[in-house]
């Protein structure tokens, strides 16, 4: 079945497709009578079958209403350090499918990759069409929000709102287990970029509350470590069946 989500309210009766997901309603070469989903933004999921295909206006007339379930039942910020060329693609895709929340691309002292502002907000709109298909993909409830890079500081200051927050570090630290004894409802996750983070990164995240934390005695590369450490907590958290 496939899935969308509508920047406003479904109608009880008739809904007409945005502009993007026409584009893909053609790609997908849906059929009349077909059955779609729509999702809300505040998460009500709405069933359907295809009234019209019309590449200009197509709709669907609703069936069904009800809460979306699909959502982890925790908030977790991954806050990733921009690792170098195109990994922070899959990164974004990953987490999207195992349930990360929010991203925000961090700037940390050894990270290779320093682009431009103007060269930002080009990744940045990229990175967010990117979670906005590995959301429809995987049915989420919602569409991640891929935020405006910052500092390391900057994120250590706003990880700190987090009920919990756990900085990943392949020096060692304490395992997952150990710090998600009782689950929260917010989970700030920090993963270096290539040569990790440095020690004064630690020392300052640690200072704003963050528990330093450990993926086992191997060292994984940048775009693996996010991929494993969200599985680590989905699974901690009750959130992997």
């Amino acid at each position: 079945m496939a899935w969308f989500f509508s920047e406003g309210a479904v109608p009880a009766d008739i809904y007409v497709f945005s502009q993007e997901n026409a584009r893909h309603i053609r790609a997908l070469r849906l059929r009349q009578g077909e059955a779609v989903t729509i999702v809300t933004p505040d998460g009500e999921q709405c069933g359907g079958v295809m009234e019209s295909v019309a590449s200009d206006a197509p709709a669907a007339r609703i069936c069904s209403r009800k809460p979306c379930e699909n959502e982890p039942d925790v908030w977790v910020t991954l806050y990733q350090a921009l690792p170098k060329g195109d990994k922070m693609d899959m990164i974004v895709q990953k987490c999207v499918e195992l349930g990360v929340s929010r991203i925000v691309p961090v700037l940390s002292a050894r990270c290779v990759s320093r682009p431009d502002q103007k060269s930002l907000q080009k990744k940045r709109e990229r990175w967010q069409k990117i979670a906005l298909q590995a959301a429809m993909q995987s049915r989420r409830g919602m569409i991640p929000q891929v935020e405006a890079c910052i500092s390391f500081a900057e994120a250590a200051a706003q990880a700190a709102k987090n009920e919990k927050t756990i900085f990943f570090y392949e020096l060692g630290g304490a395992p997952v287990k150990e710090i998600l004894v009782e689950k929260p409802h917010t989970i700030g996750m920090f993963i270096g970029s290539e040569g990790g983070f440095e020690e004064s990164e630690a020392a300052l995240a640690a200072a704003h509350g963050a528990v330093v934390a450990t993926l086992g005695k191997r060292i994984l590369r940048a775009e693996t470590a996010p991929l494993a450490a969200l599985s680590v907590l989905m699974y901690q958290t009750d959130n992997f069946a």
